[in-house]
């Protein structure tokens, strides 16, 4: 069925809180707690990862948006702070997302556009940041600050 994507993921347990994280692709990341969890922090936490595949997710749909509108990219940076609740489950409530642009001629309207697009349409990682958080982002281009969304 078009658009039925099943994935799988598996983590196994190396020692202490550390676990080795692995995906259908064949790769692998290593996830660990802190010290106040039995861990030895020797590893991403799981919720840093959450934060990372969001930001990852993002950046993948700009990157590729605006090479189709030509333009050219010299440095790219996607960075995202999150506050989460208080209370168990401790959920992301709000998050920020920062992209920064460098690039010679980067138009701003195509940079806002791909990342209108990325977080209203393209980025799966968004959308289900948004049953959750207020998700807000700001951009600069070549160290100019853009409009926020």
């Amino acid at each position: 069925m078009a658009g039925n994507k099943t994935m799988t993921a598996q983590v196994t347990w190396d020692s202490g809180m550390r676990f080795i994280g692995e995906a259908d692709s064949g790769h692998a990341i290593v996830l660990d707690g802190d010290t106040s969890v039995g861990g030895k922090d020797t590893g991403i936490r799981s919720m840093e990862l959450l934060l990372v595949g969001l930001i990852g997710c993002t950046a993948m749909d700009v990157v590729y948006i605006l090479r189709r509108k030509r333009q050219k990219l010299t440095e790219f940076k996607v960075s995202a702070k999150g506050t989460r609740a208080d209370e168990h489950p401790q959920v992301f409530k709000e998050v920020h997302i920062e992209y920064e642009f460098s690039g010679e001629g980067l138009s701003e309207k195509a940079v806002k556009q791909a990342i209108e697009l990325s977080q209203n349409k393209y980025c799966s990682a968004s959308a289900m940041f948004r049953e959750t958080a207020n998700v807000t982002y700001s951009y600069k281009i070549n160290g100019s600050d853009g409009s926020a969304g």
